[in-house]
Formats: C-alpha cells, structure tokens, sequence
C-alpha cells in the first residue's frame, strides 16, 4: 500500500522559547514526515532558532515573512503548499506546545479515513487546563457557535486540525473570508456547508508555560461580528 505523504504545520510569532522543544517532539515520533514553518519576522528572532535547529534537516521548511500577516494568512500559504506539493495530509497545531506532538499519529491515522479531523478541548475524554475568564470564553464561545450554526461538532477555535487534501478537492481555504481567530470557526463552516463530515478526536489542551497569549481582546467582538455575518448572509 502506497504511504501517504504528511505536512505537519504551525504558524509561530514569538515562540523562541517553545519552538525547540515543538521541533523535538515532532521528530521524537520517528515518522516519515515534512515540518513546514511560517514565521511573521519574529521579534524575538524565532526564525532564527528554526534555522539554527533545522540546519542540514531536509525535512523542515521555514518561510519567513516580512511582517505580521496573520494566523488565516500562514494557513491559507500552507494548505496551497500542501496542494502544490502533493501531500496527502496536513496536520497543523500550534507551536506553543497547548497541543500535544505526540498524539500526531492519531491525526495521521484519523485523517486517512475521514476528509477532515478536528481535536477538540470539549468532547468526552478531553482536558482543557484554560481556567477562569479564559475557560469561560472558550467554552461558552463553542457552544453558543455550535449552536447557532447548527453543527454536530463541539470545537470551532483550535488549530489543531487534520486535512485529507485528497478526499477534499471540492474545498480550499481560499473559500474562508474570515481574519484572525474566526478563520479557525469560519473553516469549520464552510466545510460543513461541503457535505464534509467533521471528524472529532478528543485532546488535552495544556496552557502554555512559555510566552505570552496572542489573542487580542478585540477577537471576543470581530467573533461574534463574524458569527452573526456568517449566519444570516445567504449560504453559499
């Protein structure tokens, strides 16, 4: 049987002090595997430990770009990447270490059957260690996109996510408008409104120990906007 050929990718702005510790767990996993990074010029030089690291490693790739551009912006690059060099997965998470590298084979393994997988923070056999208004907004915010848009799914806003490219040549991520956070909800959307099954797997979301948050409180209202937008503009 054919192997399929896998990307993994994150998007990281100032995570030089995870982004090691990422690299190493992914490669700890001894899979047949590309990393592909896209880093927005870091200030504290991120960039520069990917290179360092992946110096005379084949297998990661860096993409540096000249400014912040945007979490919907790196993963729109990625999954035309992908497209472009015939991976059959895409696997993409966070840097930060809140998703765990070690249950990327169960992504892998997830995203050979079914079009799309998403982990989720909030389904049986999950841990979500956010606590207090962070956990509030997280936990309230799936449920009240869950359900006003109707879907069987209990996650919108994580990035931990599997694409089979193949079985989803009907979609792109070129079809989802959204900026910032929403673009994570937005996907789900507009993959649900595909016919696409959303696959769901439970995860431990662990809050990072190293670094800073980089939700901006202005996320909180551009959601709900885009919510709203979503829902009563005609569906496509």
């Amino acid at each position: 049987m054919t192997k399929n050929k896998i990307l993994i990718f994150s998007a990281t702005y100032n995570e030089v002090g995870n982004i090691e510790n990422f690299l190493k767990a992914i490669e700890e996993l001894n899979l047949a595997l590309d990393i592909l990074l896209i880093d927005d010029n870091s200030p504290d030089k991120t960039w520069e430990k990917i290179q360092e690291y992946s110096k005379n490693k084949k297998n990661i790739h860096l993409i540096i770009r000249n400014k912040k551009e945007g979490l919907d912006t790196a993963h729109k690059i990625a999954y035309e990447y992908s497209i472009k060099n015939n991976y059959d997965l895409l696997i993409t998470l966070d840097a930060d270490m809140s998703h765990d590298p070690k249950i990327i084979p169960k992504f892998i393994n997830e995203s050979k059957t079914n079009a799309f997988t998403v982990g989720s923070r909030y389904m049986k056999g999950s841990k979500c260690e956010l606590r207090g208004f962070r956990l509030f907004l997280s936990y309230f915010g799936n449920r009240f996109i869950k359900f006003i848009f109707g879907i069987d799914c209990t996650e919108f806003t994580t990035s931990y996510r599997g694409f089979n490219i193949k079985k989803l040549n009907n979609f792109t991520l070129k079809d989802v408008n959204a900026k910032g956070y929403s673009f994570f909800m937005e996907t789900i959307l507009q993959i649900h409104r595909k016919g696409i099954f959303i696959n769901q797997i439970p995860i431990h979301f662990v809050d990072r120990k190293k670094g800073k948050s980089k939700i901006p409180k202005i996320e909180i209202f551009r959601t709900f906007y885009n919510i709203l937008r979503l829902k009563f503009r005609s569906k496509l």
